[in-house]
Formats: structure tokens, C-alpha cells, sequence
């Protein structure tokens, strides 16, 4: 099948190395496009909850379709997030067509875009990080049990469901620290002239026009691959917010080839990407 050619792709939010990753998904998704530009907004890589007895060969072969991205010519920039906070300390790192920065600005079609993961509104992050982290962890193992009765939902033939939205969508807290996470970065963009603002951070994928007394922007973020397994694709001065599919599993597959053990560390990373750098 012939891969789409896609000018722009923004994913976030994948969580590689945890147990509700869909890695697999995630790779077919990646097998079926041609992006001429890809951005990675926070979280790829989940270093809090890293364990090195949890992180299967598909998770790795994302990290491998990245980098080999890079190598064949897609720009790709990968925005740091508050589960990959360690890989700051290398922030405007430029290896061949991939680098690292917190945040970004770009020029789409004459119209500014203002690209960062969203961590920096989030007070339980900036100030218990302790707390934060335990949440990541309980998160982690709500979506594992949320697999397990999903199984049962499917042996017994009746529709899957997800506890976790099942939950924000109850508790008027979490409805509301979402909106007020979408407003706060929209007004910002609005007040420094951006006409796109896109995040991730809060797993909600999201195209909303945004307006008030100052003007107006797009509101967009790109989900995660956890629960809605969505990415943002910009095409012909469109915004599109794609939604994968399960007709996508079996319609490209990238040659097999062994993938070697592989620790998942900052200087791990970099090193990595650097001996793909194109000559």
C-alpha cells in the first residue's frame, strides 16, 4: 500500500515503557504515513515509570521508526514533556534532521503555531512532584485493569469501554481542570499573537476555535496513545485530528528485523539517534 504524504504529524502522550501503551498500533499507524515533518509533544518515552523488566520489542521498534525517520529525511522534533523531563538537560540538541527543545514556534502558511507539551500549567507537577508521579502510577495500573475487564467485555461479546474516561467525565474536577487547561493556553496563545496553540499533557484530543475579547486562535491537542490513540495531522492548511483504526493493523508492515536490548536512558537516547545522523 502506498503511504501517505503528510506535511505535518504531531503524536504525544505514548508512554513507551508502560503497560497501556499501544506500541503496535502506534507503528502501523507510522508504517501508513509519509510525514515531511514530524513532532513528538512530550511523554514518548515514560522515564518516571521506567522499569527495565517491562519494555517489549514493539516499544522499541517505535523508538527505531523515529530514528529512522530522521535518517530518511522527515524533520523530526521531539518536545519534552514532564515523564521525559530528564531529556531537558539536553534541550537544543541538533543531530541531522531530529532535535530536542522544550518548546517550539512554527510558521504554517503565513499563520504562527506555538507547539509545547502543557506540563508547566499543571500546579500537582510543578509543586508535588512526588504527588504527580504517584498519580502516573495509578494510572498505569487503572488502564491495566481497565484491559482486563475489556477481555472479559469481549469474551462475553459486548462493546469495551474505558474506566478512566468513565471517571473524568464524573468528577466535575477533572471536567473542569480540563477546560481550564484548554481556556489558559488558548488566552496565552491569543495574548502573543499565535493563531494555533497545540499541547498534549491531558490525554483529550481536541480542534476547538477559541475567542475572546483580544481575538481569537485553534486550540488543538493531540491526545495519546493510551486511551484514544490519536495523532494531529496539517495538510493543505487544514488541521485534521485522526483517530487510528483498526483496519490500519494489517495494511502496512515494515520488513521484520531483530531489535537488540536496548537501556532506555537520556545519553542512551541521544547516542542512538546520533549513529543514525545521515551523512
Amino acid at each position: 500500500m502506498k503511504k501517505r504524504t503528510v506535511e505535518l504529524v504531531v503524536i504525544s502522550d505514548v508512554h513507551l515503557g508502560t503497560y497501556g501503551c499501544h506500541a503496535k498500533e502506534l507503528l502501523n499507524y507510522l508504517n501508513n504515513i509519509k510525514p515531511k515533518m514530524l513532532i513528538l509533544n512530550g511523554d514518548i518515552i515514560d522515564i518516571w515509570q521506567f522499569r527495565k523488566r517491562y519494555f517489549p520489542k514493539s516499544h522499541l521498534k517505535v523508538i527505531k521508526k523515529i530514528i529512522s525517520f530522521a535518517s530518511k529525511g522527515t524533520e523530526v522534533i521531539y518536545i519534552t514533556g514532564n515523564h521525559d523531563e530528564m531529556l531537558r538537560k539536553f534541550s537544543d540538541t541538533e543531530i541531522g534532521d531530529f532535535k530536542l527543545v522544550d518548546k517550539l514556534v512554527l510558521e504554517l502558511d503565513e499563520k504562527k503555531a506555538w507547539f509545547f507539551h502543557g506540563d508547566v500549567f499543571d500546579t500537582s507537577i510543578q509543586n508535588a512532584k512526588w504527588l504527580a508521579k504517584l498519580g502516573g502510577w495509578g494510572y498505569d495500573i487503572l488502564i491495566l485493569l481497565n484491559q482486563l475487564i475489556n477481555w472479559f467485555l469481549a469474551r462475553m461479546g459486548k462493546e469495551k469501554f474505558s474506566l478512566s474516561k468513565k471517571i473524568k467525565n464524573s468528577v466535575k474536577k477533572a471536567v473542569k481542570y480540563i477546560n481550564d487547561f484548554e481556556n489558559v493556553a488558548a488566552e496565552l496563545a491569543i495574548d502573543n499573537e499565535y493563531n494555533y496553540v497545540i499541547c498534549g499533557h491531558i490525554h483529550q484530543p481536541q480542534i476547538r476555535e477559541y475567542k475572546n475579547k483580544n481575538g481569537s486562535c485553534f486550540y488543538l491537542n493531540s491526545g495519546d496513545w493510551i486511551e484514544n490513540l490519536t495523532a494531529l495531522e496539517y495538510q493543505d492548511k487544514k488541521w485534521q485530528l485522526i483517530r487510528y483504526e483498526n483496519e490500519l493493523v494489517e495494511a502496512t508492515k515494515e520488513p521484520s528485523e531483530e531489535i537488540e536490548d536496548l537501556a532506555i536512558n537520556p545519553e542512551t537516547l541521544i547516542t542512538t539517534i546520533a549513529s543514525f545522523k545521515k551523512v
